[in-house]
């Protein structure tokens, strides 16, 4: 029975796995982003580090790493390649999106009016279409709507906007992480037209 249940957690897993790598690999990484980078090797490299005007990130043991126009995935390969001589074994490098840079968080400019069109969908009290104010952050977004449902996976809520190039960004939330302050992208301000999707915890999530 076990056996069974391990098969189509499976089976549900990893084509939603496959669509968060997709998701992470459509951004690329601009300066004023703000990475979180974790060694499971040694966790005094672990840090929040900003991306310089450069484009460059500065990693302790690894010196500075280019950034600015790559996928979180190959800017990790690189990390991974330039900690490699300090450890015996290749190290295990985890990389996430911490904050974004200032020039998406804000509202376009063109937005004048007193509120603004918010989607939400999935695992909250109150999901549709909210008009909020302008300035509004997502975390007061998420107070107004009533919070989460007790389904709610909040470590993979996700944020998905349409830049100004038209092309739409998905940007992953961890609000455990928020609420213990090791992430500032709760202060994201909203922006018209906004989608925020709250996933159902998966099975012995």
């Amino acid at each position: 029975m076990k056996r069974i249940i391990a098969l189509l957690s499976a089976l549900v897993i990893v084509p939603f796995m496959a669509v968060q790598t997709s998701a992470q690999e459509s951004y690329r990484i601009k300066p004023g982003d703000v990475l979180r980078i974790e060694v499971l090797e040694d966790s005094s490299i672990n840090r929040d580090t900003l991306v310089l005007p450069d484009g460059r990130i500065s990693v302790p043991l690894a010196g500075t790493v280019p950034a600015a126009g790559r996928t979180l995935t190959q800017v990790r390969e690189n990390v991974t390649q330039a900690l490699a001589p300090n450890f015996s074994s290749g190290p295990t490098v985890f990389m996430s999106m911490a904050r974004l840079a200032q020039d998406d968080l804000q509202l376009p400019a063109q937005a004048d009016e007193d509120t603004v069109p918010i989607y939400v969908m999935g695992e909250v009290a109150n999901p549709g279409k909210v008009q909020v104010a302008e300035g509004t952050t997502m975390l007061q977004l998420l107070a107004e709507i009533g919070g989460f449902s007790r389904f709610a996976a909040t470590q993979r809520v996700q944020l998905r906007r349409v830049g100004k190039d038209g092309k739409e960004r998905v940007y992953n939330v961890n609000y455990k992480d928020i609420l213990a302050g090791k992430s500032g992208i709760g202060m994201t301000v909203m922006a018209p037209g906004d989608v925020i999707i709250v996933p159902e915890r998966r099975l012995f999530e």
